[in-house]
């Protein structure tokens, strides 16, 4: 007999929700109706006001997919010219890992898309003080040759 605690099949847990919603999103070719609200799902932290030790790898979890389902979301939604959209998906991305540099790249890159060369050149010196205070180290050679492009003309 099994004797594990289990919630009913009918229970609706809102986390499953959210995941099968990021799963969708890093698989489905075109972003999803209404990418602002699952922008701002994928905003949200797992139980952050829980100190337990157990939620520090669920929570690494949760993170990784939720980073990948907005890179992704603002990837498509920049190819299909939703800027704004995009901008805001990956801000979002930002802020759940501020050094993660594939979330500053998108930006860069949407800015450098709509024709904001300023915007992008910005971004990335933003970025670049943020990782040399943080970490002492310097962008990627491949976010770096992104700015190098607009600024060498």
């Amino acid at each position: 007999m099994d004797r594990r605690l289990r919630l009913a099949p009918v229970v609706d847990v809102d986390l499953h929700r959210a995941r099968c919603r990021a799963q969708d999103a890093i698989g489905d070719r075109r972003p999803p109706e209404d990418p602002e609200d699952l922008s701002a799902t994928l905003g949200e932290e797992l139980l952050p006001q829980w100190p337990d030790e157990w939620l520090v790898l669920e929570r690494e979890r949760w993170d990784q997919l939720r980073l990948h389902a907005l890179e992704g979301l603002a990837r498509r939604l920049r190819r299909d010219g939703e800027y704004l959209a995009a901008l805001q998906t990956a801000l979002t991305a930002t802020e759940i890992d501020p050094i993660r540099e594939t979330a500053h790249r998108i930006l860069i890159e949407i800015h450098i898309a709509e024709g904001n060369t300023a915007c992008a050149v910005k971004r990335y010196k933003d970025y670049q003080r943020l990782l040399r205070r943080e970490l002492e180290v310097e962008p990627s050679p491949l976010m770096t040759k992104l700015v190098q492009d607009l600024t060498s003309a």
